[in-house]
C-alpha cells in the first residue's frame, strides 16, 4: 500500500462512483500505441495481499482482468498474489521473460479523507509499502493508485482493518473498467 504525496504529478483522478472512465481510458490506449510496445509486452502489475481488505485492491483487479481476459500480461491475483515477500523475485522473472516492457502497476494507497474513493493514474513509478514504511522497489512506468483509507492518528495498520470492502471493490471495479476499454479496438 503507498500513501498518496501532493508533491506527486498527478496525470488523472476519477471518483469511484463517476461513471466517465473513457477518458482515461483513451488516454491509457494513446499511452500504449505511442509507446510501440507489442500488446504482449505490456503488463499489467497488481501489487497487495488478500489477507487486508485495504490492501486486497491489486489483487482484486488482477484476477477481474484475468476473468475479462484482458490482451495484457497480469501478475497479482488473489491466487497468486503480488506482495512485498515477493515483489522482488516477481520483477526479477518479469526481466527474465520480457527484454523490454511497458509496466502499468496498480496498488492501494492512504490519501486524505476527502479522496477515498477516487482512483489515480500518474506517471512514473509505484512505490509500493510507502504508507506502512516499507523500503520496496519502485515499479511501473505509470502506475493507478486506489485512495482506500485516509490517514488518521491511529496507527497506518489499523486504516487496513478499518477500510470498507464496498470501497475497495468500487475502485478494483472502475481500474478494470478503465483498462479493458484501453484494450478494446
Amino acid at each position: 500500500m503507498s500513501q498518496y504525496n501532493r508533491e506527486e504529478i498527478q496525470i488523472y483522478s476519477v471518483d469511484s462512483n463517476d461513471k466517465s472512465t473513457e477518458n482515461l481510458a483513451l488516454i491509457m490506449k494513446e499511452l500504449i500505441r505511442s509507446s510501440g510496445y507489442k500488446i504482449e509486452d505490456i503488463i499489467i502489475l497488481c501489487i497487495g495481499s488478500d489477507r487486508s481488505v485495504g490492501d486486497s485492491l491489486g489483487p482484486l483487479v488482477g484476477t477481474m482482468l484475468k476473468e475479462h481476459k484482458v490482451p495484457y500480461q497480469v501478475y497479482g491475483t488473489l491466487e497468486t498474489p503480488v506482495h512485498a515477500f515477493n515483489l522482488k523475485d516477481t520483477l526479477k522473472d518479469i526481466k527474465k521473460q520480457f527484454k523490454k516492457t511497458l509496466i502499468f502497476s496498480i496498488d492501494a494507497c492512504l490519501g486524505e479523507q476527502n479522496q477515498v474513493g477516487h482512483v489515480l493514474f500518474k506517471e512514473g513509478p509505484l512505490v509500493p509499502g510507502k504508507a506502512l514504511k516499507k523500503v520496496l522497489p519502485e515499479v511501473g512506468d505509470y502506475h493507478f493508485s486506489g485512495v482506500v483509507n485516509y490517514i488518521d492518528p491511529l496507527p497506518t495498520m489499523q486504516f487496513l482493518n478499518d477500510t470498507r470492502l464496498y470501497t475497495v471493490m468500487n475502485l478494483a471495479k472502475k481500474i478494470v473498467t478503465i483498462i479493458v476499454q484501453s484494450a478494446n479496438e
